[in-house]
C-alpha cells in the first residue's frame, strides 16, 4: 500500500521538467535568437543629370594697345576699352602701330594686327562667325570645346572654318585672301572649291579663283624695294614702291599698306629735311617677317645764282627770224 507514493511525488518533477525543456527553444528564440537582417532595399539609380546648357560664346575685347576703335550697330565709331562686350553686328577696327586681343571664353581668342578691321556676324553656343573687312588676324580655337569657328573676307567669298586649329588669315579688300595654318587643320574655300590646310601649309586665293593648292610655309619670304639711287633726295615726299608675296601684311614707315594681287604696293611718305629713316616690314601669314631699311637726306636748298651772260639780256631781238 505505500509503494505508488514516490510515483506521485516525481510526477509534477517530470512535468516541470518536460516544460523546461519545451521552454528553452523559446526562450532562445525570444532572448538571445537575433533575427536575420532584412534584405537590402533595391538600388533605385537616379537618372543622369542633363548636361547644363551652353549659352552663346561671349566675346569680349581682351587687350587693347594703340589705337582701336569700336563700333556697336550702326552706331559711330569710338575709342574701345579692354573689357568691353561685342555682339553680332559690333565691329572692331585697329590703327596704325596698334592691335587687339578679342577672347570667347576658353574656347576662341582672335588676334588683330594693325591695320585690320574685323566685324561680328553669329555667336551661338556652337558657332563664331567673324567678318575680317582687311588687315591680317591669327584665330585660336581649342580643340574639343565644341566650338566651329568661321572667319569670311570681304570683297571675296573666301571663307577659313576650324573646329580646333591655329591660324592666320589676311583680306587685302580686293579679293587677294591668304591662309596659314599653324595647328590643326583648316577649311579654305572659295569659288566652290575647298582645300584642307594643315599645320606648316598655306593657300592663297586671288580675285575670282579659287585657294590653290596647299603648299609648305616657306622658310623666308620676297621683300623687294625701290629706293632712290642716290640717299640724298630734294623733295620732302618720297614714292615707296616694291613687291611681296600676295597676301602679305606690308608696314611703309609705320603705315599699313595694301597690297594687289601679285604682292605689288605704293605708298607716298613725307620726309623732313635733313636726315630721314625709312622702314618697309613685311609680315606673312606663315609668321614671318622680314625688315628693308634706308638713310636718306632731304635738301631743298634752291642751288645758287647762275651767271648769265649780260648782252643776252640787251638783245633787242632774240629770236632772230
Amino acid at each position: 500500500m505505500d509503494a505508488p507514493r514516490p510515483r506521485r511525488r516525481s510526477t509534477p518533477f517530470l512535468i516541470g521538467l518536460v516544460a523546461i525543456l519545451a521552454a528553452l527553444p523559446l526562450g532562445y528564440f525570444l532572448f538571445l535568437h537575433q533575427p536575420p537582417p532584412p534584405p537590402p532595399r533595391p538600388v533605385v539609380e537616379a537618372p543622369p543629370a542633363p548636361p547644363p546648357k551652353k549659352g552663346p560664346v561671349q566675346l569680349t575685347l581682351e587687350e587693347v594697345r594703340g589705337t582701336v576703335e569700336v563700333r556697336h550697330g550702326t552706331g559711330e565709331w569710338r575709342a574701345a576699352s579692354a573689357g568691353e562686350a561685342l555682339r553680332p553686328s559690333d565691329a572692331v577696327r585697329t590703327r596704325d602701330g596698334s592691335y587687339a586681343v578679342l577672347i570667347g571664353g576658353e574656347a576662341v581668342e582672335v588676334r588683330m594686327e594693325a591695320g585690320t578691321e574685323v566685324s561680328v556676324e553669329a555667336l551661338t553656343d556652337s558657332l563664331s562667325r567673324l567678318f575680317l573687312g582687311n588687315g591680317m588676324t591669327t584665330v585660336r580655337i581649342k580643340p574639343g570645346s565644341g566650338q566651329t569657328f568661321q572667319l569670311k573676307a570681304a570683297g571675296s567669298d573666301a571663307e577659313a572654318r576650324s573646329e580646333g586649329g591655329t591660324f592666320t588669315l589676311s583680306n587685302n579688300g580686293a579679293g587677294t585672301v591668304a591662309l596659314a595654318t599653324l595647328v590643326g587643320e583648316v577649311s579654305f574655300s572659295g569659288q566652290r572649291k575647298v582645300v584642307i590646310v594643315r599645320a606648316g601649309q598655306q593657300s592663297v586665293i586671288r580675285p575670282g579663283q579659287g585657294p590653290t593648292a596647299p603648299t609648305d610655309i616657306p622658310s623666308s619670304l620676297l621683300l623687294k624695294v625701290n629706293w632712290p639711287a642716290r640717299p640724298t633726295v630734294s623733295r620732302r615726299q618720297l614714292v615707296v614702291s616694291g613687291q611681296t608675296d600676295p597676301g602679305n601684311h606690308v608696314d611703309v614707315a609705320g603705315q599699313r599698306v595694301p597690297t594687289d594681287a601679285e604682292g605689288h604696293f605704293s605708298h607716298t611718305v613725307a620726309l623732313k629735311e635733313g636726315a630721314n629713316s625709312v622702314q618697309v616690314r613685311a609680315l606673312s601669314v606663315g609668321g614671318l617677317s622680314q625688315e628693308n631699311q634706308r638713310e636718306l637726306t632731304v635738301d631743298t636748298t634752291p642751288p645758287g645764282k647762275v651767271t648769265v651772260d649780260p648782252p643776252l639780256w640787251n638783245d633787242p631781238n632774240p629770236h632772230n627770224q
